[in-house]
């Protein structure tokens, strides 16, 4: 029953409103999911589960304590792990900023961490991203996670992330995918209808349904693309153990 009420609210309710009012809610359930079986590395909490979560339920994906989904786990360790990135000095730039990895940032001392939002009350400066307020070559690293498919002009999005972060930065974009996964990315004007959208898109705010050519169609911003997998990073082990899934993919973006 619990799962199919969060169902509906994910379909029914504005993100921006489900983001201030979900944690306590959340919070509470963890009281039935008390275990060791699985850890969230951003909070360092575990759980027996991790909570079924998305518009069709995803097993083992959210994170009651914190909200952290399955990619946020995954960039947070390879930030953390992978990259170190929360020992060194930086300046870093997070795009629709999630309440569970602002908490996490705002407390490292080393980052000058600023978060950018076109709509999200979560965020410090709003902003379009298509026209970012920035000087050019200011950040260290820029957070760019699950947005693209929501923007108007993917390409153009990446050219602004690539003015803005320095010469030796990268960015670091995340992007939902969809089974079957198309060879071409898909994007159609012509479907009006919200239903109708989120069958083609996975969502009716949607604006495209990333194929398998993301890398070729992400490197005409002039940018070059790394693709890292969970299982180029984590043994099988911890992939279970911080509930991450082998779609989510870490796509890093270099100048």
């Amino acid at each position: 029953m619990i799962k199919s009420l969060v169902s509906f609210l994910l379909k029914s309710l504005p993100r921006t409103f489900l983001q201030r009012i979900s944690k306590p809610f959340f919070y509470l359930i963890s009281f039935f999911y008390r275990g060791n079986n699985v850890n969230c590395p951003v909070c360092n909490s575990s759980f027996s589960n991790f909570f079924p979560y998305g518009r069709e339920a995803r097993e083992n994906a959210l994170c009651t304590k914190c909200l952290s989904l399955e990619r946020h786990r995954l960039l947070y360790i390879f930030l953390r792990d992978i990259k170190k990135i929360t020992n060194k000095n930086v300046k870093v730039l997070h795009i629709a900023p999630e309440i569970c990895l602002i908490k996490k940032f705002e407390r490292i001392k080393n980052f000058e961490y600023v978060t950018a939002d076109l709509d999200s009350p979560l965020a410090d400066i709003k902003m379009d991203i298509h026209n970012m307020p920035f000087d050019d070559n200011n950040f260290d690293l820029i957070i760019c996670n699950h947005v693209l498919e929501h923007v108007e002009d993917d390409i153009l999005a990446l050219k602004e992330i690539k003015r803005v972060l320095k010469k030796e930065g990268y960015g670091i974009i995340m992007i939902p995918f969809y089974y079957p996964i198309p060879e071409i990315t898909l994007e159609d004007d012509s479907i009006k209808e919200p239903e109708e959208r989120e069958k083609v898109f996975g969502q009716s705010d949607h604006l495209r349904k990333y194929g398998k050519d993301f890398k070729k169609r992400f490197e005409l911003s002039g940018m070059e693309v790394e693709v890292i997998r969970p299982d180029n990073i984590l043994n099988s082990e911890k992939i279970s153990k911080y509930g991450i899934k082998n779609s989510d993919l870490i796509i890093s973006v270099f100048k």
